[in-house]
């Protein structure tokens, strides 16, 4: 049979890439992506980027306390986001693939953005987040149940008639999925992982996104991650085992 091998662009903020190979018209009995982790990965979490630009009351540093720092409301935003965070994480809120994961929704705060002067109080911050959401939801739940919470927060401040903030979304809108490891190509991987490496497979419920998700929501193409062992990812000094690497190819 013939196999394809696809290089694509985006992985890392869209997954545009591999998209448009299924608009495009490639399909395939099955996709593996070799992601690192040497297991197989049986779920995925869904993903959506989103920007919170702040706007506060700017004024003279000497003068601070009569004006509204816009990084300080920043700084508020994100705590009001972390008890969503909270929440979702709670046993009882958990999907049923993370029901033993020790915190499987994250909202990473990626980048913060503020101040024009260091003695101006600030005008503007950007906040630009991560947020986790389990399999099952779709992006548009998601963006309604942050902002409806985001509002609740805002009602309720006692400075919301000097400060306000924007919502805005680019990049990952990435619904999550899950993978049925009982399907026959999924079983053939876990077999000849057992053939080669002389033990069962580690199967985990990842709290990334992957591509995986195109294949599988999108294409009807049976899919799964099996890489290499690796650590550091997206830190300092990412690495992939080199014999890890050749076993698992």
């Amino acid at each position: 049979a013939p196999v394809y091998l696809q290089s694509v662009v985006e992985e890392e903020c869209t997954g545009n890439g591999a998209l448009a190979c299924l608009v495009e018209g490639y399909t395939a009995d099955a996709a593996i992506i070799p992601e690192p982790g040497e297991g197989i990965m049986s779920a995925q979490m869904g993903v959506m980027w989103m920007t919170i630009d702040v706007y506060g009351v700017p004024v003279h540093a000497a003068y601070a306390h009569t004006g509204e720092s816009a990084i300080g409301f920043a700084n508020q935003v994100v705590d009001c986001l972390r008890e969503l965070e909270r929440e979702w994480n709670r046993p009882a809120m958990r999907h049923a693939c993370y029901a033993g994961h020790e915190h499987p929704i994250n909202f990473n705060l990626g980048k913060l953005q503020g101040g024009e002067w260091t003695s101006s109080v600030p005008t503007h911050c950007r906040v630009d987040m991560r947020l986790g959401f389990y399999p099952g939801r779709t992006p548009a739940e998601v963006r309604a149940e942050v902002e409806a919470h985001l509002q609740r927060f805002y009602d309720a401040h006692p400075q919301r008639a000097s400060v306000r903030y924007d919502v805005s979304y680019q990049g990952f809108q990435a619904q999550g999925c899950v993978v049925d490891t009982q399907q026959p190509v999924i079983q053939q991987l876990m077999q000849a992982h057992h053939d080669i490496a002389g033990s069962q497979p580690p199967v985990f419920a990842s709290t990334a996104t992957t591509d995986v998700r195109f294949f599988h929501l999108y294409g009807n193409i049976p899919s799964t991650c099996y890489g290499p062992h690796g650590a550091d990812i997206h830190g300092i000094d990412e690495w992939v085992s080199i014999s890890s690497l050749q076993r698992v190819t």
